[in-house]
């Protein structure tokens, strides 16, 4: 099987004992090692006492040449993060948990609930940032482009939470961690698809074009797939919930909310890209190639992609374009697989949306910006 390089971080791996260890497991459950995710490797490791207190070796490493690591000190928090801490500019927070600027009042009910939830979510995102090799780095080290994420909850008197991106900082409303809350909201929004993890992808793609895009000699092929972003924001996304999405936004948008303005285009194809490339990966993980699955699909071609709004690179392994069209098929064989899997559990669809070209083309053009940094 082909795999996407450098887009894993890891979803199962083994303790010294050759128990499973998932990528949130703190201790192996069999031997009662104490294990930790590695954010530098994308691994859940065994790890070792070192002499130092508080500090700790990984397993197996060469006793001439290991470090040592201290584990985050949300371990023991509501967060229950089981990172550890591998950059010495985070302090004693590792580099997910040192992002936070603002996380939730834990002295209000269900709050710590809540916030351990999103945690989880977070890290997931994180992690693949960090494998994918984007920068992440905290308002701290750097002030000006840094990323930083308010976990907040809305409290009587004050104005609503609104999950979003502002310069950097990512606003989630922790309620959307209560099951109930969401699916209310993703019926009142007409939304297929809302979850924690996917508004932590859709909002990092509004920091990554700030980062990435704008500024950049991106902007001007990022607007001829995605449209001119200085269209009035607020003004389109007001018509969008007024009137709707354009009757034919299928056979241009990967989703109705992707025709609302050109920045939710992008943030809506970016958090697609990282839905597909995060959970290929991990039924590769365990040995399921997609090629195999018994399934007739219409596989997309190379004319399919090519387009004389962008130059197609056949010089980079990593973005070249029929490198990303198996991915992109290995995925339309997977997903149609696991909605049927899915309607057999009696649940909605897993993933309930259709490629077509244009934004086979959209998420072809956040795979090379994502991989060319």
């Amino acid at each position: 099987m082909q795999k996407l390089t450098g887009t894993s971080y890891g979803h199962v791996h083994q303790c010294q004992c050759g128990q499973l260890l998932f990528f949130d497991n703190s201790v192996c459950l069999r031997c009662g090692a104490a294990v930790a995710y590695q954010p530098n490797i994308g691994q859940v490791i065994s790890l070792e006492p070192a002499e130092t207190q508080e500090q700790w070796y990984i397993h197996g490493e060469d006793t001439n040449t290991r470090r040592s690591y201290a584990r985050c000190a949300n371990l023991h928090s509501p967060a229950q993060c089981n990172w550890l801490v591998t950059d010495v500019r985070t302090g004693i927070l590792c580099t997910a948990c040192a992002l936070n600027i603002t996380i939730p009042d834990l002295s209000q009910a269900d709050n710590a609930e809540y916030w351990q939830t999103c945690e989880g979510a977070k890290r997931q995102l994180i992690a693949q940032l960090i494998i994918l090799g984007l920068p992440v780095n905290n308002r701290n080290i750097d002030p000006y482009r840094g990323l930083g994420f308010e976990l907040l909850r809305w409290q009587q008197g004050e104005p609503p939470v609104m999950t979003g991106h502002e310069d950097g900082v990512i606003t989630l409303d922790i309620m959307e961690a209560d099951p109930a809350h969401r699916e209310q909201l993703r019926q009142q929004m007409h939304e297929p698809y809302r979850t924690l993890l996917g508004h932590f992808r859709h909002e990092s793609g509004h920091y990554y074009w700030d980062l990435l895009v704008r500024d950049t000699p991106w902007l001007t092929v990022c607007r001829q797939f995605f449209g001119d972003e200085r269209l009035d924001y607020g003004t389109a996304l007001q018509q969008h919930y007024q009137n709707g999405p354009p009757a034919n936004w299928q056979q241009t948008y990967i989703s109705s909310y992707a025709a609302s303005h050109p920045w939710e285009d992008w943030a809506e194809t970016w958090a697609h890209y990282l839905h597909m490339t995060d959970t290929l990966n991990a039924a590769e993980e365990f040995g399921i190639n997609p090629r195999t699955i018994a399934i007739q699909t219409d596989p997309f071609t190379r004319n399919r992609l090519e387009d004389n709004r962008f130059p197609v690179d056949n010089t980079d392994s990593e973005t070249d374009p029929d490198s990303f069209l198996d991915m992109v098929n290995r995925w339309v064989r997977l997903s149609s697989v696991l909605n049927v899997l899915a309607r057999s559990m009696g649940q909605p669809d897993s993933y309930p949306f259709v490629l077509t070209v244009e934004s086979l083309r959209k998420l072809y053009l956040v795979h090379r910006v994502a991989t060319k940094k």
